[in-house]
């Protein structure tokens, strides 16, 4: 599901893509492996599950025993990497995890989703908390207060780990002509690598921004997809770096 503003294109939509291509200047950023050369307008920095459920103390993760107390200095960086971004006029896409009340989207008994997602699992095994887990309209639902999205910001709804999978995702960057996603939010090891792979095997380029993520569990959980990412499916950078390059007179 799409919520918030779109901006829209008339009739003259691929010509105005083509025209855009001509006038795209590209910026080198020191991305590793290896640097990267890439667009800015063709660009759009993805908000991976920034809700209370993933980032704030009393939410699902918190509930679930792991350790959130990083979330904050991560709500910092992706603050400030959307700062720099909307100024170069670059697309900010939001994911964001949510059930219906009745758990219906959430998979049925012929469905492992249930079997293993933290929020189902935990209102399965404590009553107390049912309906009250990333329930859309909940608080543990919302996006911290913090990181409100802005005025044709994308807010993308999914129930699956992959912001791809079941939902718009492909559809509206595609129709904006994005092919560069950086990436930032919660968890690395879950979220943030299921919707980075996806990216890849859907053509897009995946950056990670690897301070403006965290994992959920261990630290090694961190390391091990800054590993997958730079060896396999993408790229890594600091927020510094992608803030220096989109905009190199504020440094």
């Amino acid at each position: 599901m799409l919520k918030y503003g779109t901006r829209r294109r008339g009739v003259n939509a691929s010509f105005a893509v083509c025209r855009r291509r001509r006038r795209t200047r590209m910026i080198q950023l020191p991305t590793r492996p290896e640097s990267l050369e890439v667009s800015a307008e063709r660009s759009a920095i993805v908000v991976v599950d920034m809700q209370n459920a993933f980032a704030s103390c009393g939410g699902l993760l918190d509930l679930a025993g792991l350790d959130v107390s990083a979330a904050a200095a991560v709500v910092r960086v992706i603050k400030s990497v959307l700062a720099a971004a909307r100024r170069r006029g670059m697309q900010v896409v939001y994911l964001q995890t949510g059930y219906q009340p009745d758990l219906s989207n959430g998979g049925g008994e012929s469905s492992p989703n249930p079997r293993k997602e933290t929020a189902l699992r935990l209102m399965r095994a404590r009553p107390e908390l049912r309906g009250k887990l990333l329930v859309e309209g909940t608080w543990d639902f919302a996006i911290v207060g913090e990181l409100q999205p802005e005025p044709g910001d994308l807010v993308v709804l999914k129930t699956r780990y992959s912001g791809f999978a079941g939902t718009t995702l492909d559809s509206v960057l595609r129709a904006r002509d994005i092919r560069y996603l950086f990436f930032t939010g919660i968890a690395t090891n879950v979220c943030v690598e299921s919707t980075l792979r996806d990216a890849y095997f859907h053509e897009y380029w995946p950056i990670l921004v690897t301070d403006g993520t965290m994992q959920a569990g261990p630290v090694a959980a961190q390391a091990a997809t800054v590993f997958n990412v730079e060896s396999f499916f993408g790229w890594t950078l600091t927020a510094a770096a992608l803030a220096a390059a989109l905009d190199p007179g504020a440094v």
